[in-house]
């Protein structure tokens, strides 16, 4: 046990971390290098250059004369798959903290050392790209040791490309990181960090052995679930699945146990024997809260259980993502997704398309609301569907975040006014290292989750990084804002907003749905409303047959009859007739703005 080292990389997006464990798996003979980002297999993470999921793969290193084992996990840098990097967390006793020495530390940095940090870690800094001819070292260590509080010699220079530096990192995690703790002897308690799901082994879990010994054939039970089963295999991570006979303490591995429900696995689930059982469950990671939520709805109706059955086996490969059944008048039958944000849902639906051949429609992502009825009752809301009667509610209140925007001096006016239009208090600002500040506000969620990252990144030029988390709820000025057509409301249409934004929100989107519906033998009004005050109003006009063309001359009276005539049917048309609403119209909502 005291040769195993269990350690994670982690940095913001882009800073090389998948590059720097391509050479570290180089290094150690691992495997061999064909081509860039080895552990980055998924065809999305390789199209788009980031990092999804989190890979676990085991290394042998030969260091004065003594094989260690070196588990590595190489995480995620996006703020939006944060839940991966704190599963990768609680598996390890120390952790690589990377930065790019061209762009020195970042907000998300920041965010993943504070969770390192929190988990009691050992942190090696480690400065990657010293060889690109725009590097800074010597002011990115200055940062480094502000942020840490380390000394400058414990600081390593390397970068991904060339190989400089790999065997002091791997020196580094030998001496610095220390040993898994545990017993051999006490019973056995392994925690699940990640699953995927094999369309003929099954589902296999991934886990890191805490206390005991886990041998192929031992009967196992999951302490949350309590169901039992047989390790039919279990084994190592390398590129491969590589089974052995036994795993124990300190090790990272896998088993399959012929498990075919996704619901009998849950991330951070413990395992351990039938006959000799540990006493508690460990203490893994708290359970994810979803940021944003949107619908999925199937575009065939009769593919809702296909659906369903797709994004259980995509939730057992991400425990982030979760999701209930719903229903829409317009949409028919499908499901209330939460997220951890925007890129998060735009890559779930990528995988749904790519993995599994589903084809969804996403409603416009919103952020949950809690409502007190005038009794102090409180309801939560997800979609402006379920609101209750206005009549009936106290007050509404709509979470807020802490975010954090470390940017360059000359963007900070162009940001607090962007911030500022969101509704955002600027709480603080700190100016980090030369010209580069570090600005503290207080925004609500529902107003950065459609645009507000790329619009960041458009008035920065790409120089602002971001990063939040959630700072409870406060009472707000929201209102329901309605889409009527010909008096009957559309719910698929209706949205949430802020009083002071609705009477924009409605008339642009009455202009863009006047656009959009075909025009009937009758005319149709489209009415945006909060309550029963309409607040805006576009006319579609009725496509006339010329009733008069037959008559040329003679008595106004005869023209007069027809058109008298003309205007009963149209009348009547109007209380029978109905709007259909094409599926172009719930998509251009999306893109209003």
């Amino acid at each position: 046990m005291r040769n195993i080292r269990n350690f994670c990389i982690i940095a913001h997006i882009d800073h090389g971390k998948s590059t720097l464990a391509d050479r570290l798996l180089e290094y150690t003979h691992t495997i061999q290098i064909t081509e860039g980002q080895m552990l980055d297999d998924m065809d999305l993470e390789r199209e788009r250059g980031i990092t999804i999921k989190s890979h676990a793969i085991q290394m042998e290193y030969q260091y004065n004369e003594t094989t260690y084992i070196l588990n590595l996990i190489d995480t995620p840098g996006h703020v939006d798959f944060s839940y991966e990097v704190s599963r990768s967390i609680a598996a390890c006793e120390g952790a690589l903290l990377i930065v790019d020495a061209t762009q020195g530390v970042q907000a998300q940095t920041i965010s993943n050392l504070y969770m390192a940090i929190g988990h009691d870690l050992e942190i090696i800094p480690v400065i990657n790209k010293c060889d690109m001819p725009s590097a800074m070292p010597d002011e990115v260590e200055d940062e480094i040791v502000e942020l840490l509080g380390c000394r400058r010699d414990e600081i390593i220079r390397a970068s991904g490309k060339t190989g400089m530096g790999v065997d002091e990192i791997l020196a580094a995690v030998i001496e610095r990181i220390p040993a898994p703790q545990g017993d051999e002897e006490a019973p056995l308690q392994a925690l699940i960090f990640d699953s995927v799901f094999n369309s003929f082994r099954g589902i296999i879990a991934y886990f890191k052995i805490e206390n005991g010994v886990i041998r192929t054939g031992d009967k196992v039970k999951f302490i949350n679930t309590g169901k039992e089963y047989t390790a039919d295999e279990v084994g190592v991570l390398k590129m491969d699945m590589i089974p052995r006979k036994e795993l124990r303490t300190g090790d990272v591995g896998y088993i399959i146990s012929g498990i075919k429900s996704s619901r009998e696995v849950k991330v951070g689930d413990t395992i351990t024997h039938v006959n000799r059982p540990a006493q508690q469950a460990i203490a893994g990671f708290e359970e994810v809260k979803p940021m944003v939520f949107a619908g999925l709805y199937p575009i065939e109706a009769e593919d809702f259980e296909n659906l369903r059955s797709s994004l259980e086996k995509l939730q057992l490969n991400d425990a982030s993502l979760t999701f209930q059944p719903e229903s829409s008048l317009a949409l028919g039958f499908g499901f209330r997704c939460g997220f951890l944000g925007l890129l998060h849902m735009e890559i779930i639906q990528e995988r749904l398309d790519r993995e599994f051949d589903m084809n969804v429609i996403t409603t416009v992502p919103n952020v949950s609301y809690r409502i007190y009825d005038k009794q102090g009752n409180m309801t939560e809301v997800h979609n402006p569907g379920g609101m209750p009667d206005p009549t009936l509610i106290d007050r509404i209140e709509e979470p807020y975040i802490k975010a954090s925007v470390i940017t360059v001096t000359d963007y900070i006016g162009a940001i607090m006014t962007l911030c500022l239009g969101k509704r955002g208090e600027l709480i603080k600002q700190e100016y980090i290292s030369g010209n580069r500040v570090e600005l503290h506000y207080s925004l609500p969620l529902g107003e950065i989750v459609i645009d507000f990252y790329d619009k960041l990144k458009s008035i920065s030029k790409g120089y602002a990084s971001f990063d939040y988390h959630a700072d409870g709820f406060r009472p707000s000025k929201l209102v329901k804002l309605d889409i009527l057509l010909n008096s009957e409301p559309v719910d698929a249409l209706s949205t949430l907003t802020h009083f002071d934004n609705a009477y924009d929100f409605g008339r642009r989107m009455c202009e863009k749905l006047k656009e959009l519906i075909p025009r009937q033998q009758f005319d149709i009004a489209i009415q945006a409303a909060i309550g029963s005050k309409i607040i805006a109003r576009e006319t579609i006009k009725a496509v006339r047959k010329d009733v008069t063309a037959k008559c040329y001359g003679g008595d106004i009276t005869r023209k007069r009859k027809l058109l008298e005539k003309q205007k009963k049917g149209k009348k009547r048309m109007k209380q029978i007739g109905n709007v259909e609403v094409p599926q172009k119209a719930f998509l251009a909502v999306l893109k209003l703005d």
